[in-house]
């Protein structure tokens, strides 16, 4: 009688890492002990073997060189983790998905006719991004995204934050640009010992 090591090439072994459709990476193994395969493109063949794992993408994914076992056709596979969706919570108490293109576009207006690149501003919708989402949970605040972009521009321009500020901010007044001008001066000076 066969052991189960001899039916099976891959019982007894750790099962690998496979590429899964849901939030995160798992080990792949399902409740009958057998580890999901990857199909040829070429045959249909569900039996397969890796010659070659590499990190892609700055480390984001996984590249997979393998061989098929029925055709001997080599194929490459990708293993990503599927990233939450980040969730900005509105003033109203609705969520909505985060847009970069809004983020983008308001940065634009703010910095119009100033002397930023699109990219640099692209660059900083990506950083405030990552900012938002390491501060975990998958959900923001609108005000938390606002104060990101502030943030950020008082960096990068002092215009150009003053101008979203404007808007951010509801400025009613040309008392609140002097009151938000003084603010900004004394964040910027050095201080004193």
């Amino acid at each position: 009688m066969a052991s189960s090591r001899d039916r099976h090439p891959a019982a007894g072994r750790r099962p690998a890492l496979a590429l899964v459709r849901g939030p995160a990476w798992r080990t792949a193994a399902d409740p009958g002990g057998s580890v999901p395969r990857v199909r040829c493109p070429i045959c249909g063949n569900d039996d397969s073997k890796v010659i070659d794992s590499r990190t892609a993408d700055d480390g984001i994914a996984i590249r997979r060189r393998r061989e098929c076992l029925g055709c001997a056709h080599r194929f490459t596979t990708f293993e990503r983790c599927e990233e939450q969706p980040l969730l900005v919570i509105k003033r109203s108490g609705d969520r909505a998905p985060f847009e970069r293109a809004k983020v983008e576009a308001g940065l634009a207006s703010a910095a119009k006719g100033r002397p930023l690149d699109p990219e640099a501003i692209a660059a900083v919708v990506l950083e405030i991004e990552d900012e938002l989402r390491l501060r975990g949970g998958g959900e923001v605040t609108s005000e938390q995204v606002g104060l990101a972009v502030l943030d950020h521009l008082r960096e990068l321009d002092k215009v150009a934050y003053v101008r979203f500020a404007s808007v951010y901010k509801g400025f009613d007044d040309p008392s609140d640009f002097e009151r938000e001008i003084v603010l900004l001066a004394k964040e910027s000076e050095p201080k004193r010992r």
